[in-house]
């Protein structure tokens, strides 16, 4: 009883002080109000915040507050939010037993009022408009200010009483419990952990936030683009049932997507559902997923100017253009086919898209997708699955992909199959999003066990007639699409895919056809629920155990028969006998001898040569080290690096951005990725017990690869023959230590910001459309 009364008292204790301290701004500065902040700004104003505070807002914020995972829920990529503010509640929560209300940005409320009454708390002050209430009532002056109180580090690393996980426990205190928050945690200001700000930056946010912290409205777009955005929403809304079905089916693919209708950065949009037509002002309709009830009786898809700052981690560009159009066209319209009627948002339905897009021909569907693969297969590491581990972990650190060639397979016999097994191909979304996990994945199980049985029997049927099992079998991007081939990198808790065959072979690979590609997005992208409960995040990963191996089963079948088996006992050592049985069992195998002839005794690394020439054409060779401006005997350096194995790479980051110069000038990025090596990954809570770090890899990639670096470093040209000697002769983790000692750019560093913004440069002339502000969120502190 004592302890209650006590916590209780702790909590009244609080409370009070809070009341107070409003109470004592109230007096000095006027109530708070949202309304205290509206104002008109000038030219002058809207000059000095785009010329001057929003660059300095992108560099050194962003980086950690963008995306569902920024600190307090404060995303600072546009102005609307920091118009919202913060909240004390968590997005990412793997422990609720109900789904929470989703608070997205631009969605889920439209003024800072609906913020206000959904607990969000303002970061600017409302109150008084005088310069000192704008400064003493805003949390952003005051947290930076904490932090240049605080003045520059003394030590490199920094002490326990900081905390970087990301589990971490957020404070996230208003303006009213500020000052108490500031002397419990004095070191705790922003950017947190970080060098501070310069004395300019730190001049130019004071003197807007004093003035009230204006911020200009989005101008209008230029009349040419105005009418390329009426040209596209005409398309999309077009009438008749085959049309719209068709525009649902592009929107529920795209609707994460940024998408371009011009040569520039400028603008981009986002493909959203509205109430109202072309030319009236959008209002968007917002519903959990992209394929829920809309309440209206027509939906309108329109462009939605998005004001954000471009961020890496979330961004997924796409260039709406003629060419683009015209293959829509001959994708969904060159077949004759009749849809005859709208399947309606039944959850039963709606969630299933072989049941909603049954009438669109599945050969219409599968080419649409491929046509931009890497993009689909990125929505699901760029889309709501953007952070955690039990996201991830059901896929390999580096892996190869491939794509089922749809000129060879997709005839009547795989249509029959897709019809007769639709039943079998619900995914976890129809239960929306508070699910029990354990009764879900035994039906789902089931109806997974039907489908790859059938799925066999018609391979087995249809061997060597209509599905050859040679490299025909393979989409060569038709001879230019450089979609044909990805490489897909696990960083831990986040995940990379790029285009081409990058790093060295990997331990597995996956071949995807059509239902397989589908299922992936529609139960990691469309399906997938940030806000939902620990049962929906849970199935949503058990079930992804299924298409990862229907993938690596794919590919198994362009080996030997006779190797199949011990490959994939390979691939899963020591995982337990319930994931062995379901692997071995018979409606897993295709007793049928693929055609593709070997010569050596390594037949998967020597598939891997016969498929990098297979589709020499289109890969892509944008990450090669050799495609950098380095001298010859350092790219051999590198390479030499790549084929180190176990060691002491098991102390290297996930990854790590190497920022190479030149008697100081920055010369070039390369990124190196630690490839942790595992028994199987078929285990989702002990994956420690799965590690085989004599293993390790790494891989070295020209440019930035990865959206969440762990490590910066700064290596003179000189020294890199030194620099990667010294990663391959890493032993323990004091040999770590000092590598970063030498080499690395520490959270503590002064050179900090100058690496960062460097890395930014070069990554945005690199990858001019691809790149965006990285998130620092994973820095390491050691």
């Amino acid at each position: 009883m004592s302890r209650w009364l006590t916590i209780i008292g702790v909590v009244l204790l609080i409370s009070g002080c809070a009341v107070y301290a409003s109470h004592q701004l109230d007096v000095v500065f006027g109530s708070e109000s949202p309304a205290n902040r509206v104002s008109d700004v000038s030219d002058q104003d809207a000059k000095f915040y785009n010329d001057q505070v929003r660059p300095i807002l992108d560099s050194r914020c962003v980086s950690c507050h963008a995306c569902y995972d920024a600190p307090c829920q404060l995303k600072l990529t546009a102005s609307a939010g920091l118009e919202r503010g913060g909240s004390k509640d968590l997005v990412y929560d793997g422990t609720r037993l109900l789904a929470s209300s989703p608070s997205r940005l631009f969605i889920d409320a439209k003024t800072t009022e609906e913020w206000r009454t959904k607990g969000f708390h303002p970061v600017l002050n409302e109150r008084d408009q005088t310069p000192e209430a704008n400064l003493q009532g805003s949390l952003l002056y005051r947290a930076i200010a904490l932090r240049n109180k605080q003045g520059a580090f003394t030590t490199p690393v920094l002490s326990d009483d900081y905390d970087f996980s990301l589990a971490r426990d957020q404070q996230c205190p208003s303006i009213e419990e500020y000052q108490s928050f500031e002397k419990k945690y004095a070191k705790w200001g922003m950017p947190y952990g970080l060098p501070a700000l310069s004395t300019e930056e730190y001049n130019v946010l004071t003197r807007w936030l004093a003035k009230g912290g204006k911020m200009p409205k989005a101008q209008p777009l230029p009349q040419d683009l105005q009418d390329q955005v009426r040209l596209w929403e005409s398309r999309l809304n077009g009438k008749g049932l085959k049309g719209r079905l068709i525009s649902r089916y592009i929107y529920e693919h795209l609707y994460l997507y940024s998408l371009y209708l011009e040569d520039g950065e400028e603008h981009r949009f986002q493909l959203v559902r509205s109430k109202t037509p072309s030319g009236q002002p959008i209002e968007r309709i917002a519903t959990r997923r992209p394929y829920d009830p809309p309440g209206v009786d027509h939906v309108y898809y329109r462009l939605w100017a998005d004001p954000e700052v471009k961020v890496q981690k979330n961004h997924i560009p796409l260039r709406l253009d003629e060419a683009r159009y015209a293959r829509w066209q001959s994708y969904f319209y060159a077949e004759e086919y009749r849809v005859t009627r709208d399947p309606g948002y039944d959850r039963e339905v709606a969630t299933n898209p072989f049941k909603a897009f049954r009438e669109i021909p599945a050969n219409a569907r599968y080419h649409f997708l491929l046509d931009h693969a890497q993009k689909t297969i990125m929505a699901f590491i760029k889309g709501p699955v953007c952070r955690g581990q039990v996201a991830v972990n059901v896929i390999n650190e580096q892996f190869w992909v491939y794509f089922v060639n749809p000129e060879v397979v997709y005839n009547k016999g795989s249509a029959d199959l897709l019809e007769g097994q639709v039943q079998h191909l619900d995914l976890p979304a129809e239960s929306s999003s508070n699910t029990l996990p354990l009764a879900s994945w035994v039906r789902f199980s089931e109806q997974q066990k039907s489908y790859l049985s059938a799925k066999a029997k018609l391979i087995e049927n249809e061997a060597g007639k209509t599905i050859p099992l040679d490299l025909s079998l393979i989409w060569d991007g038709y001879g230019t699409n450089k979609n044909a081939a990805l490489t897909i990198f696990r960083h831990f808790d986040n995940a990379s895919v790029v285009k081409g065959m990058v790093g060295q072979h990997p331990k597995t690979a996956w071949l995807i056809d059509y239902p397989l590609l589908e299922r992936i997005h529609y139960l990691l992208v469309a399906g997938f629920d940030v806000y939902g409960n620990v049962g929906h995040q849970l199935v949503t990963r058990l079930y992804m155990d299924f298409l990862r191996m229907e993938g690596e089963m794919n590919f198994l079948l362009l080996l030997p028969k006779e190797d199949r088996a011990s490959i994939r006992q390979y691939w899963y050592r020591k995982a337990n006998q319930s994931i062995k049985d379901y692997i071995f069992s018979d409606y897993m195998k295709v007793n049928i001898q693929t055609q593709v002839e070997y010569t050596t005794d390594d037949p998967q690394a020597e598939l891997y040569e016969k498929l990098r020439e297979h589709l020499s054409k289109v890969l892509d060779h944008g990450y090669d080290l050799e495609q950098s401006k380095l001298p010859q005997q350092y790219i051999l350096a590198l390479q030499k690096l790549q084929r180190i194995r176990g060691g002491g790479l098991e102390f290297l980051p996930n990854t790590a951005l190497v920022l190479v110069t030149k008697q100081g000038v920055p010369e070039e990025v390369i990124s190196l990725i630690h490839n942790k090596a595992h028994a199987n990954i078929s285990s989702l809570l002990d994956e420690a017990g799965a590690r085989l770090p004599n293993e390790d890899g790494i891989t070295l990639a020209k440019g930035v690869l990865g959206d969440y670096p762990n490590v910066l470093m700064q290596v003179e040209e000189g020294e890199l023959i030194d620099w990667a000697e010294q990663v391959a002769s890493l032993k323990t983790r004091d040999d770590y230590k000092a590598l970063i000692d030498n080499f690395g750019i520490r959270r503590t560093h002064p050179n900090f910001w100058f690496v960062s913004d460097a890395i930014a440069n070069l990554n945005k002339q690199d990858r001019p459309r691809e790149g965006g502000i990285l998130d620092y969120n994973r820095l390491e502190n050691r």
